[in-house]
């Protein structure tokens, strides 16, 4: 079609009352590429599963925790971007840090802390990686930091384990949602198999220290705290495999190392600690690759 053709047609929508095309308003904006990218995604889902987890009176405090997090991790990582000159200053990757902090950390912890779990989330993002990916999840390894050295109380309230049990499935469902986008089926449904296994052969077996049960890992709250931890931290993509087979093999480390700290020491920290020994182990063979393609 040539010019005039072109400027015909458009006439004739004006004199119909038609809308003239646009290549411009063709195109999403911003806000709708963001919300169709993974990291929009499972912002959605967990300021969904909030929303449902602050139903519950206990839990509402908690909402002040998560938007202290968000708002230090995201204040963090635009100041890193603007410093690197780099063109994306929207803190998408500190939104969703914030978001599972605030999601993990007890109602009952102050404002202040919340803040600095996050902000010690994203430096280790920034500062603690291997070819410009970050070798630990960010919320994990702040969260366990702050566990140790501050002694923060923890109550994943995020996980839905303090609202009636029939919204459960709506845990599930927005995991599902999230593990489909992030291609992580094989790396999920191997840690909840084996780390459920495991937990259900100890039982059987009476293993583990006396002060608390391996069947008490299978029973609301803690079968919460593993679903969500499964869903939304296991499946990082940045600190986790991409291949299937490693995916696996990351899983079934996750989840050994995950039970062997739940049986000999209890709490929740053994969620956490197992991950990060998956990560680092994720970044060793990351490596090796390289060298032997090298």
């Amino acid at each position: 079609m040539n010019p005039s053709s072109r400027g015909e047609v458009s006439g004739v929508q004006a004199q119909r009352g038609l809308p003239r095309t646009s290549s411009r308003a063709q195109q999403p904006s911003a806000l709708r590429k963001y919300l169709r990218m993974p990291k929009g995604i499972v912002t959605m889902l967990l300021l969904g599963l909030m929303l449902v987890a602050a139903l519950h009176p206990s839990d509402r405090a908690g909402v002040v925790n998560v938007i202290a997090a968000v708002v230090t991790a995201s204040a963090i990582d635009v100041a890193h971007a603007l410093i690197r000159r780099n063109r994306r200053v929207f803190p998408d990757g500190g939104i969703v840090t914030g978001l599972i902090v605030g999601l993990v950390l007890s109602g009952t912890a102050s404002w202040s802390v919340a803040a600095l779990t996050a902000a010690i989330a994203v430096l280790s993002k920034h500062l603690i990686k291997v070819r410009r990916k970050p070798i630990f999840n960010p919320a994990a390894f702040a969260l366990l930091f702050t566990l140790l050295v501050f002694h923060t109380g923890q109550s994943w309230w995020g996980d839905l384990a303090d609202v009636p049990v029939i919204l459960l499935p709506l845990l599930v469902l927005a995991g599902y949602i999230i593990t489909s986008k992030v291609n992580k089926f094989p790396q999920v449904l191997t840690f909840l198999g084996t780390y459920f296994l495991l937990l259900t052969l100890a039982a059987a077996f009476h293993l583990g220290n006396a002060a608390f049960t391996p069947g008490d890992a299978m029973r609301v709250p803690i079968v919460n705290a593993a679903l969500f931890f499964g869903f939304f931290m296991l499946s990082d993509p940045p600190t986790t495999p991409g291949n299937y087979g490693d995916q696996v093999m990351f899983a079934v480390l996750v989840a050994v190392v995950s039970v062997v700290v739940y049986l000999v020491f209890g709490g929740l920290s053994y969620l956490l600690i197992g991950l990060l020994v998956g990560n680092a182990w994720k970044a060793i063979i990351s490596r090796r690759g390289r060298v032997l393609a090298s």
